[in-house]
């Protein structure tokens, strides 16, 4: 299945960060997040991407046009421009599509206007800024055995807060920051869909995925969830993208299954 990655919000609340370059581009461990999450689609066989474009696309697309020459050494003639590169990057079986979507697009709104690019019954939909421990093997097949048009992935992510355990006043255990165990999921991200997901689209600006289009699919009983129990972590804020360069520099990232 193609993977369509949303590339095109502002990220405001990582101002910080995303003044100068769109969110997906925020780099963790000295990569953009954008690339650790393909790298993750990659590992179970998915190579091409349709990257939904907005808020300083330009940035995404002088990355990968400059691919080639970010990961490998290489030689240039001053005099003809002409490159020669020495060796071969691991990500060499990608094929990547930039589609500018608009820079003030809603989420629904850049899935629709990327249709022509995704052929096939079936493609992945994820957010280009949240990374998962998610087995995506596991996944299709799920998505592939029930008969509804989607799926999304159900998270539970850790609470930012300690939790109190009590007896009466009594604390009879404390945890700090623990994954959220019960009550309903999350959306994670991470979706697969039918291609018939389009129906339930259009090309107005305004249109969110996660309203009218998502909550159509689940009155229609067309839209079933995938429980990760795993490790889940977006990069809404400045504190996200600290403590996920902290987990990375830690060796112990566990997202990283290439």
């Amino acid at each position: 299945m193609k993977v369509v990655i949303l590339c095109g919000g502002m990220g405001t609340r990582l101002r910080e960060e995303t003044e100068y370059k769109p969110k997906p581009m925020v780099e963790v461990g000295g990569r953009p997040i954008l690339w650790h999450i393909m790298k993750s689609y990659a590992a179970y066989g998915h190579h091409e991407f349709v990257l939904c474009l907005g808020y300083k696309g330009d940035v995404i697309r002088d990355y990968f046009l400059n691919y080639q020459a970010r990961s490998n050494n290489f030689s240039v003639d001053l005099g003809s421009g002409d490159l020669q590169v020495h060796g071969r990057h691991a990500e060499s079986d990608w094929k990547v599509t930039l589609v500018e979507t608009g820079a003030k697009a809603m989420t629904g709104a850049r899935l629709h206007r990327v249709r022509e690019y995704v052929d096939g019954s079936d493609f992945c939909l994820t957010y280009g800024d949240g990374v998962a421990s998610v087995d995506l093997a596991a996944e299709e097949a799920f998505h592939r055995k029930h008969d509804c048009i989607g799926t999304v992935l159900g998270v539970r992510p850790q609470s930012r807060f300690g939790e109190l355990v009590v007896d009466g006043s009594v604390v009879t255990n404390f945890s700090e920051k623990p994954q959220l165990d019960g009550g309903r999921p999350i959306n994670g991200g991470y979706f697969m869909f039918k291609r018939e997901f389009f129906d339930y689209l259009s090309s107005d600006e305004g249109l969110v995925l996660e309203q009218k289009p998502l909550m159509d699919l689940a009155s229609a009983n067309q839209l079933q969830v995938f429980d990760h129990s795993g490790y889940w972590q977006c990069m809404d804020t400045y504190r996200d993208f600290e403590l996920l360069n902290r987990v990375w520099d830690a060796g112990d990232a566990p997202w990283k299954v290439w």
